[in-house]
């Protein structure tokens, strides 16, 4: 799960990680009220899920009250273009109004699963201010790593290391390792699978800000901290993948034209690739789980559907404990509640798969049945307009 900047450092003022006074605001007169208490010049900061924002026009300084309004007035309500939301952009619907500080240096500090050691690994950069992915591409050395044992988080000397190996100067060493510190116990404490400060800034009298924050949690954790869920911006998230999540299915959508219907991850990974591999391309990630009954079937076709740009769909299913007969009456039941218009193509092999093939060939639709994942790629390619 994602949540706004202002509300990663709601939580990072928690655990006494140095943050800027501010203020959500939802309307322009909240914005107007917000710059008068905080005073001087802000920041206005748009709120939407993805970074790339100050390049894209989400993030203005306003010397007065006045202008802050004026700001507030073009930006609220705009669709906001980043390299990270597409072409298709987001609303901005809430804005940050943040107090501005004497910047003198702008720093990293960020930490992430390592899935290659099994650990979470922090690390530090004195390229603050630009995409870790792009420093990590041109200039790798300039990012310090320091790998995290499970129930030991982040130890003093490690943060001391990266603290002066990006030139944090002696006044300010102190201040940067508890903010190292707190940063790793604020990650581990709250489940997050990412935390980032980018920048982490150094002012010129020598203190330490998370300037901009993020922070992901991991969904499988959310059960611990029901607090998170009054985070969860429904309107940052794609309509079909919300809707997906009220049944237990795992939809991811994507910007093709062959809809996926798969048991099990793994599986649906290869069935992505393979349409790739085909000619052709995907349109979603989704994944019904081993255990789906008829019901979850039939709402995960509802959802394909739902999706425009869908020409063609593919379903690849290994009957275990949802078994193929189970399968195949999900299918003719969406087919008859549905009234679906586009070809379907259906692979599956397992537990009962020659009665969930009579099914199918009892059911007066046209399913195409295939016999492997190489034939239904081809096949589902071919009814879908053919290789892009």
């Amino acid at each position: 799960m994602k949540i706004h900047e202002y509300q990663a450092k709601s939580i990072l003022a928690k655990y006494n990680v140095p943050v800027p006074r501010g203020e959500v605001a939802f309307t322009v007169a909240e914005a107007e009220a917000a710059a008068k208490k905080i005073g001087g010049s802000v920041v206005v900061k748009a709120q939407i899920h993805a970074g790339g924002r100050g390049k894209g026009g989400g993030v203005k300084i306003a010397k007065t009250a006045e202008e802050a309004v004026a700001i507030a007035e073009k930006m609220l309500g705009m669709t906001l273009v980043t390299h990270q939301t597409g072409p298709e952009g987001r609303l901005v619907q809430r804005l940050l109004i943040e107090e501005t500080l004497p910047i003198d240096r702008e720093l990293y500090l960020g930490l992430v699963l390592d899935r290659a050691v099994g650990k979470m690994v922090f690390m530090a950069s004195a390229a603050g201010g630009m995409e870790i992915e792009e420093v990590a591409a041109k200039t790798p050395e300039l990012i310090l790593k320091e790998q995290m044992d499970p129930g030991l988080g982040l130890l003093p000397f490690q943060a001391r290391k990266m603290a002066f190996g990006i030139g944090i100067p002696a006044p300010a060493v102190n201040g940067a390792v508890a903010a190292m510190l707190a940063l790793s116990k604020a990650c581990s404490e709250m489940d997050a699978s990412l935390a980032e400060i980018n920048p982490f800034i150094l002012t010129k009298d020598n203190r330490v800000y998370a300037l901009d924050a993020k922070i992901n949690f991991d969904d499988n954790a959310l059960f611990r901290h029901k607090e998170l869920i009054e985070f969860r911006d429904l309107n940052e998230e794609d309509p079909l993948e919300v809707e997906a999540s009220k049944f237990g299915l795992n939809y991811i959508k994507l910007d093709g034209n062959i809809a996926c219907m798969v048991n099990g991850a793994g599986l649906a990974m290869a069935t992505m690739d393979i349409i790739k591999y085909a000619g052709g391309s995907p349109a979603n990630f989704l994944d019904v789980g081993g255990g789906a009954n008829a019901d979850q079937v039939k709402n995960a076709f509802r959802i394909l559907l739902s999706d425009a740009n869908v020409k063609a769909v593919l379903i690849n299913i290994f009957g275990g404990i949802l078994r193929c007969d189970t399968l195949s009456n999900g299918v003719v039941a969406a087919a008859r509640d549905l009234g679906i218009a586009v070809p379907v193509v259906i692979r599956m092999e397992g537990t009962n798969v020659e009665a969930g093939r009579e099914i199918l060939e009892n059911s007066g639709f046209n399913f195409t049945v295939a016999e492997g994942m190489k034939d239904a790629a081809e096949k589902v390619v071919a009814l879908a307009g053919g290789r892009q």
